[in-house]
């Protein structure tokens, strides 16, 4: 294992600009060099995808994991249940392109958005946040992105819209892990809609101040920081607005371990282990407790005031 190190990730105090997303991520989706000049001009990328952002007041001062660490240990159930699989697996596939999201239910906005016209006018942020998983293990991801509660808006949900639900690309042909039964499929997640509108939880279309990587949930995916790994919907095609709590794949799979509110909790075991210490990789010497909302309590435990959550896990 190798000592995690800080990131290099430079503020840009600039907007996102609309063209330079496209040729990114047509880059990223085709293995092409970026022929806009704009994202040039920008400091040399390793990878070659970089994207326009600014600083995220949210994001935590803790030294983040590096690039490979976050891009080759990862879960993503569609290419594979090895940590390992999603990295060998998903750089083929090739992404629908456009890159559509279908907006539906309880909303006066309904109909099918293409992804660059989602971004159109966003400023796009640099979001350190801690990831927490349900199996023991964290990191400190750069994640680039913007608050989901700007779509919610755009979409103009109605007084009945108390829920909100999300749904995965079904593509068995090149999403080898859907062809297993390991989950139903396509993968569907979801959130109360005071939690989708809180303005940490954030749409993520790159890390490192780069394009997302297929392994991460290109092309936009879903982060919750305060929330379990397995909140995150990866490559996120749907967006409905519902009346009733919605089921999610992994309540639908196993109940026992895997409830609707997913808030990072020591005092809340998973069947199979406990919860009360967690491992942050590379090392796995680096034991600590974990903290109640994954260290976000300030931020957000007013959302949960009342609830018992040992119930409501």
């Amino acid at each position: 294992m190798v000592d995690i190190k800080s990131s290099d990730i430079t503020d840009k105090q600039i907007y996102l600009n609309r063209r330079s997303f496209i040729a990114a991520a047509a880059a990223a989706a085709g293995g092409a060099l970026i022929a806009d000049s704009r994202v040039h001009a920008q400091d040399a990328a390793g990878h070659g995808r970089r994207l326009m952002t600014v600083h995220s007041p949210f994001s935590t001062t803790e030294s983040v994991n590096t690039w490979e660490h976050s891009t080759t240990y990862n879960n993503f159930y569609e290419f594979g249940t090895g940590k390992d699989d999603p990295a060998r697996n998903a750089p083929a596939w090739k992404p629908p392109q456009p890159w559509t999201i279908a907006i539906d239910g309880e909303c006066a906005k309904k109909g099918t958005l293409a992804l660059e016209d989602v971004l159109k006018g966003q400023v796009l942020e640099d979001r350190i946040y801690r990831h927490r998983c349900v199996e023991g293990w964290s990191m400190v991801i750069p994640w680039v992105g913007f608050p989901l509660a700007n779509l919610i808006q755009r979409c103009e949900p109605t007084a009945k819209a108390k829920f909100i639900e999300f749904t995965s690309i079904l593509d068995t042909k090149q999403m080898r892990g859907q062809r297993s039964d390991v989950l139903e499929w396509p993968y569907v997640e979801a959130l109360r809609m005071d939690e989708a509108m809180h303005p940490m939880t954030t749409l993520a279309v790159g890390i490192y101040g780069e394009v997302l990587p297929n392994q991460n949930g290109a092309p936009v995916r879903l982060v919750v920081p305060w929330k379990y790994g397995f909140k995150g919907i990866k490559s996120i095609v749907k967006v409905r607005f519902v009346e009733k709590q919605p089921m999610s794949s992994w309540q639908i799979n196993y109940p026992k371990a895997y409830g609707f509110y997913a808030n990072v909790n020591p005092r809340v075991n998973h069947p199979n282990w406990s919860q009360a210490m967690e491992v942050r990789l590379p090392s796995l010497f680096k034991r600590m407790r974990t903290q109640v909302f994954n260290g976000y309590g300030d931020q957000v435990a007013s959302l949960y005031q009342g609830m018992d959550l040992t119930r409501n896990y």
